[in-house]
């Protein structure tokens, strides 16, 4: 069964990383130190006292590892004290004169002060603890998840932090059945979905990552908290099914209202919603267009949806699977310092590997890079999900359709190079706490998702950069427009759906016809945009990466450097994009 985390998680899992790095020498100048002693206090203050106290899992995951014991408290006290801090917080931030500080404290204020308020708004309007139970379920894996998914520190002492971890679970569940009242049934449904492979997460894949741990002593504490985990969870699991799914009959709809201060919140946009559709229609029909261009050419005997399934079975076989990822990374590596795309800070690669036991279920491809203040462990990882021999012929293939030719380069592109990997090696150039423990999607996604057009604009894909032949270079230009037009179909649906303006069925349809997505895509990815209704973050910012771009070239004339132009975006950090607009251009100027 396909097993993935929480859609409120998902981004937590994009954690900016120092790796290997942190001690490389780097040929850019860091950006300047905090100069602003109250700011900083203040800032220090928010994380130390409010952030991480009320979210120990993500000081795991940035490498702060003072908080691995502690579980988030999904009581309804707990979460009526976290808005309160909040609230308190806002306030504060919002009454720092922006006067006494300089151009990046002065982003980082507005970028935490959306933080802030984005937090507000999932506690007091959207109300996940309310709506959805798989908050609960998911939530409590991935804090599991974030001990074991790097060897930070020696098994028996992150096999310790687990046990506390783990004997405050069944209290989460507990929390759960208080909280939760009338969620939409799709989400009931979701959970139920998603329980089987969470308890078998338990089951076996942490007691796989904890072998090599001989104490028993340290065992038996473990075999008892993970037991009664994993009671706790086959008892929610027929409570979700016996007594909520019957009463789930809320909306997940969130209204064109919180919909816009969501967008306001999370990436200071304000567009409005009509206006941003008007956008992704348009960026959709160009892709298509393109898209049936590019298929015409291959073959005009053949319809797109054919050649797209052809594209499919264009792949390697298994056992040659991480070589041809290599050659990949190696090859883009090449093409980036040859034309001068970005500069690359270190030269360690991620580690290629295969997927590890206790992920396989997550993700077919991912990067694990250290957290921003990770000490304990330097080595970022490229997990590659390959098939494994006792699987049928059948599973293998449906496997191996994820990792055609288009798709190795699009997703070495995204993960890697120049995507988020090379984003990771920048992060130690960064001094701001906000934005090592922060960031934006359309940011973040948006750069990754902009890697992926841009690189083959640039001439990666052609005969000696990627592809053997004219043939090869169009399927892997239809590969990376294929993402594209999911991309796209996901702008439309999460804003047409959460207004009331698309029903699930339609927004199926939708992926299918419009996102050449397969059905059984599209209902996936209708399922994720009723929880993640801005998953609109992947276009949005490569949207606004690309006009930045433009109208900075404009500017500049033939003084402008693409090189020179990406290695000042990501400098930036995640920040939202009007933020790094406004220091990039020197005005501030509509994003679109």
């Amino acid at each position: 069964m396909k097993f993935y985390f929480s859609r409120w998680l998902a981004v937590a899992s994009i954690v900016f990383a120092s790796t290997t790095l942190m001690n490389a020498q780097s040929k850019m100048t860091p950006t300047n130190p905090r100069n602003n002693p109250a700011w900083t206090h203040l800032v220090d203050a928010y994380f130390d006292q409010v952030y991480l106290p009320f979210n120990p899992t993500d000081g795991t995951s940035a490498g702060l590892h003072q908080y691995d014991r502690k579980l988030e408290n999904y009581s309804r006290a707990s979460l009526n004290r976290q808005a309160a801090a909040l609230h308190t917080y806002e306030q504060k931030v919002a009454a720092f004169p922006s006067a006494r500080l300089d151009q990046l404290d002065a982003g980082d204020r507005e970028f935490l002060l959306g933080n802030i308020r984005s937090q507000l708004l999932t506690l007091e309007t959207i109300r996940p603890w309310q709506k959805d139970p798989d908050w609960y379920s998911s939530g409590i894996t991935n804090s599991a998840f974030t001990i074991i998914e790097r060897n930070y520190a020696p098994a028996d002492v992150r096999l310790a932090a687990l046990i506390e971890r783990e004997k405050q679970m069944p209290e989460a569940l507990e929390a759960a059945r208080a909280n939760l009242v009338n969620p939409p049934k799709i989400y009931t449904e979701i959970a139920l979905e998603q329980l089987p492979g969470i308890i078998s997460f338990f089951q076996k894949d942490i007691p796989a990552a904890f072998t090599g741990v001989k104490d028993p002593k340290l065992l038996a504490q473990f075999h008892a908290s993970n037991r009664a985990v994993i009671q706790a969870l086959t008892s929610y699991q027929s409570w979700v099914k016996t007594d909520l799914l019957p009463k789930s009959n809320g909306d997940f709809r969130i209204g064109a209202a919180t919909f816009s201060a969501k967008l306001r919140d999370d990436e200071m946009i304000d567009i409005p919603l009509d206006r941003l559709l008007e956008i992704a229609y348009a960026d959709m029909h160009k892709n298509q267009d393109q898209f049936r261009q590019v298929a015409h050419e291959l073959d005009p005997n053949k319809t797109p949806m054919e050649l797209l399934a052809e594209l499919q079975a264009d792949h390697p076989a298994p056992d040659q699977l991480l070589g041809k990822f290599q050659l990949t990374f190696n090859n883009l590596i090449q093409f980036i310092r040859t034309k001068q795309i970005v500069s690359i800070p270190s030269d360690v690669q991620p580690t290629l590997e295969d997927t590890p036991p206790f992920m396989r279920a997550t993700t077919f491809a991912s990067m694990d890079s250290p957290g921003a203040y990770e000490k304990g462990s330097h080595k970022a990882y490229f997990n590659v999900t390959v098939p494994r021999s006792d699987e049928t012929p059948q599973e293998i293939s449906e496997s191996m359709a994820a990792f055609n030719i288009g798709t190795i380069v699009s997703t070495s592109v995204h993960e890697a190079y120049p995507g988020h990997y090379v984003q990771f090696l920048f992060m130690p150039q960064i001094h701001s706490r906000v934005r090592k423990m922060l960031y934006s999607s359309s940011n973040v996604e948006g750069w990754a998702h902009y890697c992926e057009q841009m690189m083959l604009d640039e001439g990666y894909g052609q005969p000696g950069w990627g592809a053997k032949d004219a043939r090869e270079t169009k399927l892997i230009r239809l590969g990376q427009l294929d993402d594209a037009l999911l991309r796209d179909a996901r702008f439309v649906v999460g804003i047409k759906m959460h207004t009331g303006q698309m029903t699930m069925d339609q927004a199926v349809d939708f992926f299918n016809k419009e996102g050449y997505q397969t059905r059984a895509n599209g209902l996936v990815e209708t399922k994720r945009g009723t929880s993640d209704p801005t998953y609109l973050y992947y276009t949005l910012g490569k949207l606004m990466i690309l006009n930045l771009r433009h109208d900075l070239q404009q500017k500049e004339g033939a003084a402008f450097s693409l090189e020179k132009f990406h290695n000042d975006f990501l400098l930036q950090g995640g920040v939202p994009l009007p933020i790094v607009r406004r220091a990039m251009l020197g005005d501030s100027s509509p994003v679109l």
